[in-house]
C-alpha cells in the first residue's frame, strides 16, 4: 500500500486475529496507531509490526465510556474490529457488539474524528436466527446514527494463519473418528485476512466511499460440506461425514457450551444453517473488495501455510499426498 500522510489512527481490538494484521497496514502506510485493548499488557506484540514508538497499545473497554473517550482523543480516523462470537460473562452481544460499537462512533464523532471503520459481520442483514448477528446489525444501526458517513466493512468467514474457522475444523479432524456436518448444503465465501486488513487501510485513507456498508468475500464459494472435505485434505485424513440435524447437534455440544472457549455454541449452529456469501446487490453496486482494488486471495494459496499441523505428524508430512489413510 502506498505510504500516506502520516495521521494518528486508533484501532480497537487492535491485538487480535484482525487486528494485527490491520495495524499493520497502517504502520506500513506511514501512520502513527494506538491499539487500544483491554489489557494493553498482553498487546506488546503490536509494537514489532511498525517502527521504534510508531504503535503503543492502550486500554479501553467498550464497556466504559470514558476509556473510548481518552482512547480516540486526537485521533483522526477510528477502527472499530471489536466484536464477539461467544457471550460469556460481562461479555454480551448487547454489550459489545452494539452498545459498544455506538459508544465508540458517539465518543470518535465528539472528538472530532474524521474517518469511522468499523466491522460487522456478512449476512447480519439477513440472519434472523442468529443472536450474534442480530447484534452485529443492531451494531451497525447504531454507528450510522451517531457517525452517519461511517464506513462499515462484513467480512466473511476469515482464514490465515490464527483463524478460528478453520484451525477449529482441523482440530475436531484430528480428535473425531467421523467429521460432523450440519447444514452441508449452506454456502459460504471464505476471505483472507490480509485482504481485509488491505481494505480496513484503504477505507482509513479515505479510498472508497463513505456512509455505506461493503461486504466481503473471496474468490470461492463453497458449501459448508465441501470445506469440511477441503479441511481433511488439508490435514491428509479421512474421516466419514456424519450429518447432523440442527437440533441434535445443540443436543450434544450442550455438555461443552457452558466452557469459557467451547468449539461450538448454539448460536453458532444457527449460524451454520444460513448462506454467508457477497450479496447480488452488493456486486451490481460495487461493494466488495473491487471497490478497494484488492484482489481476492484463494484459499489454495493459503490454507497448506497452516493446515499441515493437523496432519499425523504435522510439518513432516507437508509432502504427503492427499488421500492417504491416517
Amino acid at each position: 500500500m502506498e505510504r500516506l500522510d502520516q495521521k494518528l489512527v486508533t484501532v480497537f481490538g487492535g491485538s487480535g486475529f484482525v487486528g494485527t494484521q490491520v495495524v499493520q497496514a497502517l504502520a506500513r502506510a506511514g501512520h502513527r496507531v494506538r491499539v487500544a485493548v483491554r489489557r494493553p499488557d498482553l498487546a506488546g506484540h503490536t509494537k514489532t509490526l511498525g517502527d521504534v514508538g510508531q504503535i503503543l497499545p492502550i486500554q479501553a473497554n467498550l464497556r466504559n465510556m470514558p476509556s473510548i473517550e481518552r482512547a480516540v482523543a486526537g485521533a483522526d480516523i477510528v477502527i472499530n474490529l471489536v466484536g464477539i462470537g461467544i457471550e460469556g460473562g460481562a461479555q454480551r452481544f448487547s454489550t459489545i457488539n452494539e452498545s459498544g460499537a455506538g459508544s465508540v462512533a458517539r465518543a470518535a464523532r465528539a472528538a472530532g474524528v474524521t474517518t469511522l471503520v468499523h466491522m460487522s459481520a456478512l449476512g447480519a442483514d439477513t440472519t434472523t436466527v442468529s443472536a450474534y448477528a442480530q447484534s452485529k446489525l443492531a451494531g451497525e444501526a447504531a454507528v450510522f446514527s451517531a457517525f452517519p458517513e461511517a464506513v462499515v466493512i462484513r467480512p466473511s468467514i476469515l482464514f490465515g494463519q490464527d483463524d478460528t474457522f478453520f484451525n477449529r475444523m482441523g482440530m475436531i479432524a484430528r480428535m473425531l473418528p467421523f467429521m460432523p456436518v450440519i447444514s452441508g448444503d449452506s454456502k459460504f465465501q471464505p476471505a483472507y485476512v490480509g485482504d481485509v486488513a488491505e481494505a480496513f487501510a484503504r477505507a482509513a485513507a479515505g479510498k472508497v466511499k463513505t456512509g455505506r456498508i461493503y461486504e466481503i468475500g473471496g474468490p470461492d464459494v463453497e458449501t459448508h460440506r465441501a470445506l469440511l472435505e477441503r479441511v481433511l485434505r488439508e490435514a491428509d485424513r479421512k474421516r466419514p461425514m456424519l450429518d447432523l440435524s440442527p437440533g441434535l447437534a445443540k443436543l450434544l455440544i450442550l455438555p461443552i457450551s457452558i466452557l469459557p472457549n467451547p468449539l461450538l455454541t448454539a448460536d453458532q449452529v444457527d449460524l451454520l444453517g444460513c448462506d454467508n456469501v457477497v450479496s447480488e446487490l452488493a456486486i451490481r453496486e460495487k461493494r466488495t473488495l473491487a471497490a478497494f482494488d484488492v484482489v481476492p486471495t484463494s484459499m489454495d494459496s493459503i490454507l497448506p501455510s497452516y493446515m499441515w499441523r493437523f496432519r499425523k505428524h504435522g510439518q513432516f508430512d507437508r509432502q504427503a499426498p492427499y488421500g492417504s489413510a491416517v
